[in-house]
């Protein structure tokens, strides 16, 4: 792809999204002219509250086919969302369950059906645990991204009343679960070429009483969900056959989240369901950091002809939006991951070099948006 003339669709969104946005525009204008990057991108208005509160809706009707029509290779993404102070009956507001829509209808619209955020705890970023083992933190959690918990099949039958009943199905497929489940295995395979190639080591502790150099465990509740939790773990055994180097793991949801505190540097890869993915991806952010250091990507591995979605994983963060000290960190990383997935390795190792190294060279002064782009950016220029 790298030769290729590469379209990128920037959308800001609401709140600090903006902000963050401008500052990725800056780093990628930067690389695209050190590196010579075949990059063009246009911004678009949509979606946000802001569209809404001109159009009655987050993005046009046809939006999701101007993105495929328009030939974007990848979509860049600020922030959702902006519910707007309570006790400010002037400011336009909105629910999540309408600000947020969007994103449901780009991850199935566009068969986005992995979501991947890495949590790595970069030098300089906040560490919250007080162990010095939770430096060694390197995991990447694999989230099913079509279908599961988030299908939103069931309804609410005599709604507002004493009788009321509430019903939300869980659909989960065999075709779904396989094509997870070996892009998990996959990616684990990857990651230990790039340790050794790094000449990095490091061992887990796998089921079947072995040690492995790469790990996939795999997250269900199937002791009280066995349909979908068994069928998961039929195909987890089957798959891990093909992968005889890579160890394997299995936890419940629950213990997974206990040891994720407790160890989180006994983890590799991990591949969740949709909503088991949702919540462990916000807790490895804050292994790694935080939300404000962490990047996030929905992808379909097995398919670039429709553009993939890249978000940072923080939100909107009204309470601070227009103030000028969003850190657009977060952003920054997310573009490397962009960059990553259309092949322009080079400018994405330098961009997450310069991040890297402006985080372990800061002091705890907190510095605007603004400056720490220009800092970005200098170091940039000084690596090419």
């Amino acid at each position: 792809m790298a030769a290729q003339s590469i379209k990128l669709a920037l959308m800001p969104g609401d709140g600090i999204g903006l902000e963050v946005m401008a500052a990725a525009e800056q780093v990628l204008a930067a690389l695209r002219d050190h590196y010579q990057l075949p990059l063009s991108w246009e911004q678009l208005g949509w979606p946000s509250t802001g569209w809404h509160r001109e159009h009655g809706q987050m993005m046009p009707d046809d939006g999701l086919e101007q993105l495929k029509r328009n030939g974007y290779d990848a979509l860049l993404l600020g922030a959702l969302g902006d519910p707007g102070p309570a006790n400010d009956p002037e400011r336009y507001r909105l629910s999540d369950s309408v600000s947020l829509a969007p994103l449901l209808t780009f991850r199935k619209g566009l068969d986005l059906w992995a979501c991947e955020r890495p949590a790595r705890l970069l030098p300089g970023a906040p560490q919250y645990l007080a162990d010095p083992r939770a430096r060694e933190v390197d995991m990447l959690v694999i989230r099913e991204n079509s279908e599961g918990e988030y299908i939103n099949q069931g309804g609410r039958l005599r709604a507002g009343s004493i009788d009321e009943v509430a019903s939300q199905l869980e659909i989960f497929t065999r075709r779904a679960a396989e094509r997870i489940i070996r892009h998990a295995f996959e990616r684990a395979q990857e990651r230990q070429r790039r340790r050794k190639h790094n000449g990095e080591t490091r061992d887990y502790q796998c089921d079947r009483d072995r040690i492995a150099t790469a790990q996939v465990c795999l997250i269900t509740k199937r002791n009280a969900q066995p349909h979908w939790g068994d069928m998961y773990t039929e195909v987890f055994d089957q798959l891990a056959g093909e992968y005889p180097g890579v160890g394997v793991h299995h936890e419940l949801i629950d213990a997974a989240c206990m040891k994720f505190v407790q160890s989180p540097w006994q983890f590799d890869v991990v591949v969740a369901s949709n909503l088991h993915g949702d919540i462990l991806t916000d807790l490895a952010a804050v292994l790694a950091g935080g939300l404000g250091v962490a990047p996030s990507c929905n992808i379909n591995p097995a398919d670039k002809t429709l553009p993939a979605l890249f978000e940072p994983t923080h939100g909107s963060a009204p309470d601070i939006a227009g103030q000028g000290i969003a850190n657009p960190t977060a952003m920054l990383l997310t573009t490397a991951m962009m960059l990553d997935w259309l092949d322009l390795g080079k400018a994405a190792e330098a961009l997450r070099n310069a991040v890297a190294q402006d985080m372990q060279s800061t002091d705890s002064k907190q510095r605007s948006t603004e400056e720490i782009t220009h800092t970005i950016l200098r170091r940039i220029r000084e690596s090419a």
